[in-house]
């Protein structure tokens, strides 16, 4: 099986040098670039499994590779974790907000750094749903496949995230996830999924499904979780 390729656009030399390291040992294959340019010229020929990206840069910013790599049909899936000393919420959201998978800051731990890394690569490699992966919990039903939801089949309008949080949970009924393993487990397109976003997606969505939104319980000191009850349809 081929290694996983990772390419890493950093222009800190030291920086750069420690990322490659410890991917290395973790038996990726690993490229890397020290300036915007050379890093999406990188991107777009070696068409990496997953791109670790500064966000200043000589020549293009990352955020501007970012954004012309999301743009291009070629390239729109290869997950992006962004890694960067620019540390304000602003700076995060603005990123998420054009399609990184992630965001962490410098000063870094190289074993989250890891970890975070694994956690995107799962993420890429699961299966989406069918049109038949029908999920039924309580008097809600799921339809991934044509992104709806019905209570008491009554039609619920809900954003992308909403919808994908509700499907995580529905997918797991009776487990108690945290809010990290929530923003884990889903990515929003229309939101940007952070710890801290995760209570607002959840008040909304139990306000959305109106009686059947107490089904979510929050589990104090923990998470949340959806009650159980489960079947396929």
């Amino acid at each position: 099986m081929p290694k996983t390729k990772i390419l890493i656009i950093e222009d800190d030399d030291d920086v750069r040098e420690l990322i490659r390291y410890n991917l290395a040992r973790e038996n990726y294959q690993v490229y890397d670039a020290a300036d915007g340019e050379k890093g999406l010229d990188a991107a777009n020929s070696l068409m990496p499994d997953l791109l670790v990206l500064d966000l200043m840069l000589p020549g293009i910013s990352g955020l501007e590779i970012c954004k012309e790599l999301k743009s291009d049909k070629s390239t729109q899936d290869i997950p992006i974790v962004i890694l960067s000393a620019k540390g304000e919420e602003s700076d995060i959201v603005i990123g998420l907000e054009l399609g990184a998978d992630d965001y962490i800051t410098k000063p870094f731990s190289p074993r989250v750094l890891l970890a975070r890394i694994k956690s995107v690569l799962r993420r890429k490699s699961r299966v989406a749903p069918t049109d038949d992966d029908i999920i039924s919990v309580h008097n809600i039903r799921i339809d991934p496949g044509r992104h709806k939801v019905s209570v008491d089949k009554k039609q619920v309008d809900l954003t992308t995230t909403e919808f994908r949080l509700l499907q995580f949970l529905a997918r797991h009924p009776g487990w108690v996830f945290s809010r990290y393993q929530i923003v884990d487990g889903i990515k929003g397109d229309d939101y940007p999924v952070t710890e801290r976003s995760v209570d607002v997606q959840i008040v909304g969505l139990r306000k959305k499904l109106g009686p059947a939104g107490a089904l979510i319980e929050t589990v104090r000191g923990v998470g949340y979780r959806l009650k159980d009850t489960y079947e396929k349809t």
